[in-house]
């Protein structure tokens, strides 16, 4: 769940006034070394949430300590930060977080058809926030710093831990998903259904 007074102290530190709704975060994934790339993913995720009428509070970088990860997980390592929105159209929280998934489709249409590689969205919601990397299960709260302050209250979480099996490793790849899913062998669906017919 989105810790609103963890982000909202934040937001305040910034100069910004919070607004009263619940706001929103992004977290997102962003190419390491390329700066231009960065630029241009930024200002695709800046347009289309104020296409949609809803305010920007900024951005903001995860704070995280990269020692804990291995040296290929180091190296395919993206630039982590979070994007901070209000709801100021003062929309329900369920009108506001069907919003965001549609602005998030749109995000990701416009970086493909911009041909940038490394440029992934974790997650875009007011209700819950997605943490996930390449690093062992017990490093997340090392690697993540803010999962250990005292302020970062949630009444739920969901963790889930993934090897790879038929695709390599990658941050964007890693659980969990942005919807409770099983991708071990999801590409051979097709295939399991037609063996069940046979079966049948």
């Amino acid at each position: 769940e989105i810790p609103q007074d963890f982000f909202m102290t934040h937001i305040a530190r910034t100069g910004h006034k919070p607004s009263q709704g619940v706001l929103a975060v992004g977290m997102v994934f962003l190419p390491k070394t390329d700066l231009n790339a960065q630029e241009v993913c930024r200002g695709i995720v800046e347009t289309e949430i104020l296409r949609f009428g809803y305010t920007i509070y900024g951005w903001r970088q995860v704070p995280v300590d990269a020692s804990v990860v291995g040296t290929l997980a180091n190296a395919g390592m993206p630039e982590i930060e979070q994007i901070l929105i209000a709801n100021d159209l003062d929309v329900s929280d369920s009108k506001f977080e069907r919003d965001l998934y549609i602005v998030r489709r749109r995000i990701e249409k416009a970086v493909l058809s911009s041909n940038i590689q490394g440029f992934y969205i974790c997650s875009l919601s007011c209700r819950s926030i997605i943490y996930k990397g390449m690093f062992l299960a017990e490093a997340l709260s090392d690697f993540y710093i803010d999962l250990n302050d005292e302020r970062f209250v949630s009444r739920f979480a969901i963790f889930h831990q993934r090897f790879s099996t038929n695709t390599f490793p990658s941050w964007d790849l890693a659980q969990p998903f942005r919807a409770i899913a099983h991708n071990g062998e999801i590409n051979t669906f097709k295939g399991n259904c037609n063996w069940m017919k046979v079966h049948e």
